[in-house]
């Protein structure tokens, strides 16, 4: 047994119900990774990161994440498909089934915590089965110093246990795998699956229910980062839209990649590190997450080059939902700590898999409003288990499967912080021009960073604009970096009848999804539909 002067890991997992003396506490990166590989789970890649499988699930599993249903969370979580309710009393069967699975076993303990802001600090034990999960924990979430250990007790504990299989006759759940959220008992529960994404989309849920609820503070899938002058920047999106590779700029200082929240004051990050997409990564088109590859980072999911230690980043045999995480310091203008002020500019990134949207617009306050709201983009291949190819859809917030509350109450806060600050607002489509996926191009990353770049310097301030005949963007008639040509999505198809025609399907799209929303939306934002007509 490994475990700190300072604690009694023994006494306290014996406190919550596991019975194990065989615990391995707050060990450093080096020690996970020796064991990891000294236990046959992982292997080294040439450049010193551990490469592991994570079994059956590469991606999420939104269809068996449940959420205890109690008089604490009755009347305040938005059940619905994402937010999915179950008895506590299966959450306490499953309880115990989890902690008499590790009776005697080995199992390894990290505290840390979320927030880099901290009056908003979070603390967390995450328990884990396997050495590299715990490598995870201690990439992903902040570090307290290892020298005194800061907290007595968790505010919240993730248990995750892949080789504890629920029974969905008697645990009311769907199938073996599990993910289980309690806010009463501040537990969050992952059997069945081993995928470390669990993990972090775990808090990061809790924090989107405590957050907005308790603190006033809105909370954002979002990454962020902060220019030399000290103007923040902040990327909505889900996973596979840019979020990561677009904050990772090398003439702005990082604030996070994914996860954070907006006080009166400032936006800080939620995490200690960054769990980036390396499907197809290379030095050429990503430097800063490519070289933060390296001794301590772990890899998910990828495959070598044959005969070889080399990881071959387009191969996509495992999953197209290949991963690495890394501590946020490995990007060398990393900002320390993780806060930032009041943006400046919003980017609401878009992935269209129908090639209708500009792949840049300037957007008004109540345009910003609508978008938010319906949230439009592409699942991208391998983030959730099933999805193989991209699919449109319509994520509230750019994060409905995180979102215990009603999307209105995130967007309120967001409407109110916009307004009050008199932000920028764009729209970024990461997807494809030229036609719809399949017989268009992807916009290359190097346009898309031109964009950006010419909305954060203010070179897009006083150009003359059009506006787009259906979705009403205002539309730059020249970017810089960018051909004049491809501004116009219309331009860019053939057959501009067969754009005309899929632009007003897409608009149609927005109009129905939003129709959910219309009774608690006032009339300005309404009006800021596309055109269906």
């Amino acid at each position: 047994m490994q475990v700190s002067s300072v604690r009694n890991p023994v006494a306290e997992l014996r406190e919550i119900g596991i019975n194990t003396a065989n615990i391995h506490y707050q060990l450093p990166p080096a020690v996970l990774v020796t064991q990891t590989l000294s236990r046959e789970q992982g292997v080294l890649a040439n450049d010193g990161a551990l490469a592991v499988h994570t079994g059956e699930f590469t991606g999420r599993s939104p269809k068996d994440k449940f959420i205890v249903k109690d008089e604490l969370t009755a009347n305040t979580v938005n059940w619905n498909d994402f937010n999915q309710p179950i008895a506590p009393a299966y959450f306490d069967a499953l309880y115990n089934r989890v902690t008499q699975y590790f009776a005697g076993k080995e199992v390894w303990v990290r505290d840390c915590y979320a927030c880099a802001h901290a009056d908003y600090r979070t603390n967390i034990r995450v328990i884990t089965e396997t050495p590299w999960a715990n490598l995870f924990a201690y990439n992903m979430f902040l570090r307290p110093h290892e020298e005194a250990l800061d907290f007595e007790t968790a505010d919240w504990t993730i248990i995750q246990a892949p080789g504890c299989l629920a029974d969905p006759a008697t645990d009311g759940t769907r199938q073996g795998n599990f993910t289980v959220v309690n806010f009463s008992k501040k537990i969050i529960l992952i059997g069945g699956s081993a995928y470390t994404g669990e993990i972090k989309k775990g808090i990061f849920s809790i924090l989107n229910y405590e957050l907005p609820l308790y603190k006033g503070v809105l909370s954002m899938h979002c990454s962020a980062n902060q220019g030399k002058n000290g103007d923040t920047a902040i990327f909505f999106g889900l996973s596979g839209t840019g979020k990561t590779t677009l904050s990772a700029d090398p003439e702005r200082k990082l604030i996070g990649d994914d996860e954070h929240g907006w006080d009166a004051e400032s936006v800080f990050n939620f995490e200690g590190g960054c769990y980036a997409k390396c499907i197809d990564l290379s030095e050429e088109k990503e430097p800063q997450i490519f070289h933060a590859i390296r001794e301590g980072s772990l890899l998910e999911n990828i495959r070598f080059y044959a005969g070889t230690q080399q990881v071959n980043f387009s191969d996509k045999t495992i999953t197209e939902n290949t991963r690495v995480s890394y501590p946020l310091h490995y990007i060398e203008n990393a900002m320390e700590p993780s806060i930032g002020g009041i943006p400046k500019n919003i980017f609401f990134l878009t992935c269209d898999a129908y090639g209708v949207l500009p792949p840049v617009s300037r957007l008004t306050p109540e345009q910003a409003m609508y978008q938010f709201i319906s949230g439009y983009t592409a699942r991208v291949a391998g983030t959730e288990t099933g999805i193989t190819e991209p699919k449109s859809t319509f994520s509230a917030c750019f994060g409905a499967p995180f979102l215990p509350l009603h999307p209105a109450q995130y967007a309120q806060m967001l409407g109110e912080k916009m307004r009050r600050n008199k932000v920028n607002v764009w729209l970024i489509n990461t997807g494809w021009t030229g036609g719809p996926y399949g017989t268009g191009q992807r916009i290359k990353l190097s346009y898309t960073r031109a964009m950006v770049a010419a909305a954060l310097n203010g070179d897009l301030d006083k150009l003359a604009y059009m506006e787009h005949s259906v979705f009403g963007f205002a539309v730059p008639e020249i970017c810089p970096g960018v051909p004049a040509d491809m501004l116009d999505p219309r331009n860019t198809w053939e057959d501009k009848a067969a754009y005309d025609l899929k632009a007003r399907e897409l608009a149609n799209q927005f109009v129905q999804n939003f129709s959910k929303y219309a009774t608690q939306t006032p009339a300005e934002i309404l009006a800021a539909a596309p055109k269906v007509g």
